[in-house]
């Protein structure tokens, strides 16, 4: 059985004064589970922690037995990355970097190591291209033989930081499949300032903005609690500034050239104004707009 990790109460500063991460505590169980928020949030810095590339200033975290801060060699036998950014030789190919990582990875068998690459290269659909060089490869093709790497030795604990950004529609949805049958039996952590990737995958969330959980729980109860309460109208551009001023304005939408407003009150603002379902970018930007005020 795949353990829980637990994160509590994490601490990061930067040597310039950047406050990261200020007392970040989650419990996330074995599935896919979304960490969104903008950019600058400080879901890098704590995805990076977790990874062990880096060291916080307090807190700790927990996967299972493992005390990840201080036994990191026991961390880095469990755990796969895709971190944001990755380089790859451009001129070796799939098959030849996949079973260089093998071998740091500890997969010293040639026949052992040899059945895990093919493996994990029919898995991410990349069997095809195998010894094509990957300078030659597509950012969606780039982005699986990322997971490629990430699955080598069956880790139980993956982090995939900002995987779909810039992938066109059919990737990301060839992705999100692959992502998806990942997720079931081990703890996925996807880190991403985009609200459909965590909507489509995720069944637990968090919402994390200036290093604070702001939000943490399942998508859907989350959507619930917004029910009755957000509404949209059709504005003109220069009107927006008055809406954001005399209303909760949560977002901004152009359908069709048009702006488009959404609102959250706990009734119609005025008879202009139609009822919408609640959805998740409903939530994040709600999210967000409490914070704001909070922090004003």
């Amino acid at each position: 059985m795949t353990p829980e990790l637990v994160v509590d109460n994490v601490t990061k500063t930067y040597p310039n004064g950047v406050r990261a991460l200020k007392g970040v505590s989650l419990r996330i169980p074995a599935g896919m589970f979304g960490l969104l928020g903008p950019n600058g949030a400080g879901k890098s810095t704590l995805m990076r922690t977790i990874a062990t590339l880096q060291e916080p200033d307090g807190g700790s975290i927990e996967f299972g037995d493992i005390d990840v801060l201080k036994q990191k060699d026991a961390v880095r036998r469990v755990l796969g990355y895709l971190p944001q950014e990755f380089g790859l030789y451009p001129k070796v190919s799939a098959l030849e970097l996949l079973d260089h990582f093998a071998v740091l990875k500890g997969l010293v068998d040639k026949r052992q190591r040899a059945e895990i690459v093919n493996s994990v290269l029919h898995r991410t659909n990349l069997w095809a291209v195998r010894r094509q060089r990957l300078g030659t490869f597509s950012g969606g093709m780039k982005q699986r033989f990322g997971i490629a790497q990430a699955l080598l030795g069956s880790p139980r604990l993956m982090i995939v930081d900002e995987p779909t950004a810039g992938l066109d529609p059919a990737e990301r949805l060839r992705f999100h499949n692959m992502l998806s049958e990942i997720g079931e039996n081990v703890v996925v952590i996807l880190s991403t300032h985009i609200v459909e990737d965590v909507s489509d995958l995720c069944s637990r969330m968090a919402i994390i903005a200036s290093g604070r959980v702001l939000l943490s729980g399942d998508p859907q109860s989350a959507i619930n609690t917004l029910r009755g309460r957000i509404w949209k109208k059709f504005v003109a551009r220069d009107e927006l500034a008055s809406y954001e001023r005399d209303l909760a304005v949560i977002s901004t939408h152009l359908v069709a050239g048009r702006t488009a407003v959404h609102v959250m009150a706990p009734s119609r603002p005025d008879p202009s104004f139609e009822e919408v379902p609640a959805d998740l970018e409903d939530v994040y930007f709600s999210t967000l707009h409490a914070a704001d005020q909070k922090a004003a």
